[in-house]
């Protein structure tokens, strides 16, 4: 099987559970703490593969404590690093998650760390595995002249690209060219766009000014609202699974979409099956707590898929 590439950040996630967000100044005691893997390029490529796709991630740790925990986690997970380097520059980056316990919504600060020194060089390294993939995705959190390289070498290998221009930031607009896959959700499609994404029809208008941007596919994810999809085949809005009153957390619900929707476009699904695979993932890691310990199995995304469908 070929692999699913992702070119990606880990950080260490500093999660603390809180009864009430605090506003500026005030401390609130928290019932929880848990430190783990985080960092959307490591979600995703735990997503993936927990979903069933081979991954190879390629990455900039340091040489800490932080990164171990990285290392700990690929080798479980049966993730390769080849090309996940180490440095003794920076430290492990980290990520800072406030999580309301009442409704699970969260604010994140995240400091990338030893990740901001991965750099075009290292991408190039790795370009026989990218010339070998099935799908070749990355996102924001990598450099924007790291991000254009690996996908100009995708894209000259005729490797199909996935961007998640997560989170939203100063980036040359040509970049979006190079992806096969754009996978904002409404805020950074807002951002992006300049379209204030509230809804649908707001995602649609977003949507075709992705695409004048160049972006083949353009998929807004709309959280419980689900997404709106935009090529030459595809205009439509496709609904999220229904997971009320069973949210826990949404920190990872993004990359959790992001790892399934690729896998499932690399084992050859159609674009509306792989977005449904990908919905159906990110449903699953909502009910958990955590981002990469929450990714669901790739049977427990099958048995939700067979659920809505006799349903």
């Amino acid at each position: 099987m070929k692999p699913v590439v992702i070119l990606g950040v880990f950080v260490a996630d500093l999660a603390f559970r809180t009864p009430r967000m605090p506003v500026m100044g005030e401390t609130v005691i928290g019932p929880l703490f848990k430190l783990g893997p985080g960092g959307k390029g490591s979600n995703q490529a735990v997503a993936a593969k927990r979903a069933g796709a081979e991954v190879s991630f390629i990455a900039m740790l340091g040489e800490d404590a932080f990164a171990q925990i990285a290392l700990d986690l690929y080798s479980t997970e049966g993730v390769n690093t080849d090309y996940v380097f180490q440095t003794k520059e920076q430290d492990t980056g980290a990520a800072d998650i406030i999580i309301d316990d009442v409704t699970g919504n969260n604010a994140i600060i995240v400091v990338i760390g030893a990740a901001g020194l991965l750099g075009p060089e290292h991408v190039e390294k790795a370009t026989s595995r990218i010339a070998e993939a099935s799908i070749f995705m990355t996102n924001f959190e990598v450099s924007s002249p790291t991000v254009k390289r690996g996908l100009e070498i995708a894209k000259a290998h005729g490797i199909p690209t996935i961007l998640n221009p997560a989170p939203a930031t100063e980036v040359p607009l040509e970049i979006f060219a190079l992806a096969d896959y754009a996978t904002p959700n409404e805020t950074e499609a807002s951002s992006f766009t300049g379209i204030q994404v509230n809804d649908a029809t707001d995602a649609r208008k977003a949507a075709v000014k992705l695409r004048e941007m160049g972006v083949g596919t353009a998929l807004i994810t709309l959280g419980e609202k689900g997404c709106y999809v935009l090529n030459d085949e595809l205009d439509e809005h496709i609904p999220a699974f229904d997971m009320t009153g069973k949210v826990v957390e949404t920190t990872g619900a993004g990359d959790a979409f992001n790892g399934g929707f690729a896998h499932a476009l690399a084992s050859g699904q159609s674009l509306r099956d792989s977005i449904r695979f990908g919905s159906a993932t990110a449903a699953l890691s909502v009910t958990k707590p955590g981002t990469a310990p929450a990714m669901p199995s790739s049977t427990d995304i099958q048995s939700l898929l067979k659920v809505e469908t006799l349903s």
